[in-house]
C-alpha cells in the first residue's frame, strides 16, 4: 500500500508519483492546516503550560526567601526555554504541514506525508473499512480510517498523520484538514460509489477455451 516517493522526481501531479489511470478522477486536494496541526499532534499548549508551571514553581519556592525581582530572575530561564519550545513546535508543524498533500479521487485516498522521509500511502476505498471524523469547532477536522485485512504501517514512519495512541493497528488519518465536514461527506459518498460499483471481469469465450 505505501510506495516509496523520490524526492527528485518531478510529481506529475502534485501530491502523486504517478499521473491517475484512466477513469480515475481527483476530487480533492489539501493540506493540514499548520497552526491546528502544531496544536493537536505536537501538544503545543502542554509543552507552553508545561514550562509556565515550572516558572511559577520556582518562583513560588523562592519568593519567600529572597526579594521579588531576585526570584523572578531566577525563575525567567523557563519561560525562556518555553519559548524556544514553542518555536520549534510552530516551526516543526508549519514545514509539517507544507511537505503534506492529500488526495482524494473518485477510487482511492492517497497521502504524500513526510518532510525528511516522503513516502506516499495509497488507500483503496475496497480496503477501507471505517472512516471517523473528529471535528473540531473551528471547522477543522481529522478524518482516520480503519484499513482491512492484515495491512500494518509503521506508526512513526506515517506520524503525525494518524489517529493519536492507536499504535497496534495504524490507523492513517487526514489531519487537522480545513473543512472537514464536507470532505468527509464528499469522501464518503465516492467510497460508496466505488465499492458499489459491479466489477465485470472478462471471461474466456468457450471457443477460445476449446482451442487451447
Amino acid at each position: 500500500m505505501p510506495h516509496d516517493h523520490d524526492d527528485f522526481a518531478v510529481e506529475p501531479v502534485p501530491g502523486l508519483p504517478e499521473r491517475p489511470p484512466e477513469g480515475e478522477q481527483i476530487l480533492w486536494q489539501g493540506r493540514p492546516n499548520w497552526w491546528a496541526l502544531t496544536r493537536e499532534s505536537l501538544n503545543l499548549y502542554w509543552v507552553i503550560a508545561y514550562f509556565v508551571g515550572l516558572f511559577a514553581w520556582r518562583f513560588v519556592t523562592l519568593i519567600d526567601r529572597v526579594p521579588f525581582d531576585t526570584a523572578f530572575a531566577a525563575s525567567f530561564p523557563f519561560i525562556i526555554l518555553g519559548g524556544i519550545a514553542a518555536a520549534l513546535l510552530l516551526i516543526i508543524g508549519y514545514v509539517q504541514a507544507r511537505a503534506t498533500i492529500y488526495t482524494i479521487t473518485n477510487k482511492r485516498v492517497a497521502m504524500r506525508i513526510g518532510a525528511a522521509l516522503t513516502v506516499t500511502l495509497n488507500l483503496p476505498y475496497t480496503q477501507i473499512a471505517r472512516a471517523d471524523l473528529d471535528l473540531r469547532k473551528s471547522g477543522t477536522g481529522t478524518i482516520a480510517f480503519d484499513l482491512l485485512g492484515t495491512t500494518k504501517l509503521s506508526y512513526l514512519v506515517c506520524w503525525p498523520h494518524v489517529r493519536p495512541w492507536r499504535i497496534s493497528k495504524t490507523q492513517p488519518a487526514l489531519r487537522c484538514i480545513p473543512d472537514a465536514e464536507h470532505i468527509a461527506r464528499m469522501m464518503a459518498e465516492a467510497a460508496e460509489a466505488r465499492i458499489n460499483t459491479p466489477q465485470v471481469a472478462r471471461r474466456p469465450s468457450p471457443a477460445t477455451v476449446a482451442a487451447e
